[in-house]
């Protein structure tokens, strides 16, 4: 699952609101608050700068900082799901053993409650860049959708500079 414009769409004011839910408070939470407010932006085109406008959203790229705080803000939104998942910084794997159709059914009510708790904090899917990989040999070869559309279906992937292929072997001497 990929994120769109992650790191460019944190709304600030739910995440210091989610900030302060989970404990941080005071001084620190004002350092944050301070930290993400009244920045601003200008693009330049061929030459030409634009104005500085005020930046609404985000967390700084190329920071420590922002990235801890986009997970920090997306953090929960495996709470109403089944499926197993994995999340390092703006990229979210969901998995799941599926051998049988209730199963298959289980991880797509997964997929629902992943895009309706995106939509509800305003981190929307780039669905053109969620895939879908199978592992093992009872695994259904079946569609899965989010938001309507159906996930492309890839049998290797790069992921996190390593190349994953549907095809992995196990033998007595190594793993590849």
């Amino acid at each position: 699952m990929d994120f769109q414009k992650a790191f460019d769409k944190v709304p600030h004011r739910r995440l210091i609101d989610k900030l302060a839910a989970h404990g941080f408070g005071g001084e620190l939470l004002q350092w944050i608050a301070n930290w993400l407010s009244e920045r601003k932006q200008s693009m330049v085109l061929n030459g030409h700068c634009s104005g500085c406008e005020d930046v609404l959203s985000g967390v700084p790229q190329g920071s420590v900082l922002g990235p801890l705080l986009f997970v920090i803000y997306i953090n929960d939104i495996d709470d109403s799901v089944n499926s197993k998942i994995l999340k390092f910084t703006d990229d979210t794997k969901v998995f799941n053993t599926v051998g049988s159709e209730m199963e298959v059914d289980s991880l797509r009510c997964d997929l629902c409650n992943l895009v309706q708790c995106s939509k509800e904090w305003r981190m929307l899917f780039n669905v053109e860049k969620c895939k879908v990989m199978h592992f093992g040999y009872n695994n259904p070869r079946v569609n899965y959708e989010v938001d309507g559309i159906d996930l492309e279906r890839v049998l290797s992937e790069k992921d996190l500079g390593v190349k994953i292929s549907e095809d992995l072997k196990w033998d007595n001497q190594c793993k590849r």
